[in-house]
């Protein structure tokens, strides 16, 4: 069975490497963790209008640290389903996270998505977009949305 374990560096994503760990047994499992960079959305501000040549490198710099950045945290959630017994491999990709996690779960075969949700209530999915929900509506494979860890005193979202 092959998982695709799309993560962020947020709790959600911890909750869902913790839900494979826990869900599904390493025998003849294959997990891909997957990253997704959105550039150049995540460019701030201060640099996207930053006028003349001299703004490459900043831009250039802080391309690569995103890129490095993903690939840590790629390699840390890795090191835990190793340490779980599981077969790992895991890539850092740059694009709209909904298509990228689409993509590479049709290009690689997956049979399950796993990925962690923040829950957002429908105002929010509308202005802000829901990776998860894009994921559940297109994938053409099994989806398990992941909720991160809730607090004892909130209120359902």
């Amino acid at each position: 069975m092959k998982v695709l374990l799309a993560i962020d560096d947020s709790v959600y994503s911890q909750a869902a490497i913790r839900a494979v760990i826990a869900q599904f047994r390493p025998d003849g499992m294959e997990v891909r963790v997957l990253n997704v960079v959105d550039w150049p959305r995540d460019l701030p501000e201060s640099l996207a209008f930053t006028p003349g040549g001299t703004s490459a490198g900043p831009i250039l710099d802080l391309h690569e640290e995103t890129i490095r950045q993903g690939e840590l945290l790629v390699a840390r959630a890795a090191e835990q389903l190793r340490a779980a017994s599981f077969a790992v491999s895991h890539e850092v990709r740059e694009g709209d996270a909904r298509h990228a996690i689409l993509e590479c779960a049709a290009e690689w075969t997956a049979d399950v998505i796993v990925l962690g949700s923040q829950g957002r209530t429908s105002l929010g999915r509308f202005l802000l977009g829901s990776v998860s929900e894009n994921v559940v509506r297109h994938a053409r494979c099994s989806v398990e949305v992941v909720r991160g860890p809730i607090k004892a005193n909130a209120a359902p979202a």
